[in-house]
């Protein structure tokens, strides 16, 4: 790195001119991670945690006003973040009903009658992450349910799952679910991390709903012609 960009072996890694040209690469290192990973948008990602899941959130509140849907939140190791993005933007009412935060069982009985899971399902699993969409679209009514279960961290659960581990749902007019596994032990890190992903299943559900909608329109303009 030295000889590529300066020709002087005699600069060192101390030298100020190397730390500025150091940093200088890592600016377009950066910067070229994040353009691919936006699709290659010329715009830089916004690399901000909160920044993005609130983004997300937005995006996720326009599509829910058109449709004139609204969603009912429960999540636990993401700790109200998915709640949280799903409010930032403002208006947030015409598309999101509520949320809990189901850190224990107790909270689990008091939020979600019946209260109970099913026999043979526990926490930070995929069926229990349905079981707490559909219980949250079913309490307060809404189009969609949408839940978190997992592991935070810095250590996993008494169920033996690791920390960075979580388990999604989403229960409306199509369903689907997902694990996510980080495998790191950041508590913060991996509430945002879930959070983040929790709202990226929301939005391929959204769109998988609305697919066939505008495929049968299609059907239907091709016959009439």
């Amino acid at each position: 790195l030295q000889c590529r960009y300066f020709g002087d072996p005699a600069v060192t890694i101390g030298d100020a001119r190397f730390l500025r040209a150091l940093r200088a690469i890592l600016e377009i290192r950066c910067d070229r991670v994040a353009r691919g990973a936006a699709g290659g948008d010329d715009a830089p990602m916004d690399l901000d945690p909160w920044k993005r899941i609130a983004a997300r959130g937005a995006a996720i509140g326009a599509a829910l006003r058109a449709r004139g849907e609204r969603v009912a939140v429960v999540e636990s190791s993401a700790g109200g973040l998915i709640s949280a993005a799903l409010l930032a933007a403002p208006g947030a009412s015409a598309w999101f009903l509520g949320g809990a935060t189901v850190y224990t069982a107790a909270a689990r009985r008091a939020f979600l009658p019946p209260g109970e899971l099913p026999d043979g399902v526990r926490s930070a699993t995929e069926p229990c992450a349905a079981w707490l969409a559909a219980s949250a679209r079913a309490r307060l009514g809404a189009d969609w349910g949408l839940a978190e279960t997992g592991a935070a961290g810095p250590a996993g659960n008494r169920y033996g799952d690791p920390p960075g581990h979580s388990c999604l749902a989403v229960c409306g007019a199509v369903e689907r679910s997902t694990v996510v596994e980080t495998g790191a032990a950041d508590r913060a890190g991996n509430m945002f991390a879930f959070a983040e992903a929790a709202l990226a299943l929301f939005q391929e559900a959204l769109d998988g709903a609305a697919r066939p909608a505008a495929a049968d329109t299609a059907a239907s303009s091709a016959v009439q012609s």
